[in-house]
């Protein structure tokens, strides 16, 4: 259970930094309320799954899940340049997190 809600945490990490770009210094209240609402409801879900995975581990994950996917919709809105050489280290990112996921 503890994975599937780091991964969940992940997935809002992604959301909350792409509501962030977006608040236009927290000027703008919808993408300021998303923001809010995901970056809780993302530590909540990663200090849970840190009382049964390792700190390092389940923080290493987080983070490259939510790097990943910030990036990945960055680029498939057209928001940051897409190349293959982007795509390439994007899915080199993820296999380390499965690699994490596989060795714990």
């Amino acid at each position: 259970m503890s994975w599937i809600v780091l991964v969940v945490s992940g997935i809002l990490e992604a959301v909350w930094a792409t509501a962030l770009g977006r608040t236009e210094g927290f000027t703008r209240l919808a993408p300021t309320l998303v923001f809010g609402v995901s970056l809780v409801a993302s530590m909540a879900g990663l200090a849970y799954a840190m009382r049964d995975l390792p700190v390092g581990t389940a923080y290493a994950v987080w983070v490259g899940i939510g790097a990943a996917l910030t990036v990945a919709y960055a680029m498939v809105t057209g928001t940051e340049p897409f190349s293959v050489v982007r795509l390439l280290l994007l899915a080199g990112l993820v296999g380390c997190i499965i690699g994490l996921k596989l060795t714990h």
